[in-house]
């Protein structure tokens, strides 16, 4: 893959990503906190540890592209971090500070061969694109729990029952 190529293929995925982190804080926000414990079955994670991944996750990912390697650690998850909420405020600003690295990245860099666990040895850009698979995998997973918690579905890619669609 070319850098120039690589670069243009870059900014497509972060253009679609910047319309998938505002969907992810609303699902992440839309958590009741009196249920943050749900889970649909013992192997499932809670509410809360589910958005806590779906969002540590994101950070993370953004924090390995930006240096070119995923032997990063995750962010853990802070104290005061206990609601979705404070989750959903945690994440906004997360990616807020997180993004802006990623401009700084070269044609070249985008275009660099970078290993994940041995199990792909991908161009940089080609890991935004396995981020958002990740990212809307598990917001579906959660958006599914919201009903059975009692929660409003936020609408995701178009209007819900929750949130009917407008013009």
């Amino acid at each position: 893959m070319t850098p120039d190529f690589s670069k243009a293929l870059s900014a497509v995925f972060l253009s679609g990503l910047a319309d998938e982190f505002p969907v992810t804080s609303k699902v992440i926000a839309a958590i009741p906190n009196q249920k943050l414990d749900y889970r649909p079955d013992a192997k499932s994670k809670t509410a809360l540890e589910l958005a806590w991944h779906l969002a540590a996750t994101d950070a993370w990912f953004l924090d390995c592209i930006a240096a070119l390697t995923f032997e990063l650690t995750p962010p853990e998850q802070p104290a005061t971090v206990t609601t979705g909420t404070e989750m959903a405020v945690w994440y906004d600003q997360a990616i807020a500070e997180r993004l802006p690295k990623l401009n700084l990245l070269s044609p070249e860099q985008w275009a660099t061969p970078v290993n994940f666990y041995g199990i792909f040895q991908h161009p940089l850009a080609l890991y935004l694109q396995f981020m958002s698979n990740h990212m809307v995998h598990h917001r579906g997973q959660l958006s599914t729990y919201l009903r059975a918690m009692g929660g409003k579905c936020p609408s995701i890619y178009g209007g819900s029952a929750d949130e009917p669609m407008e013009a």
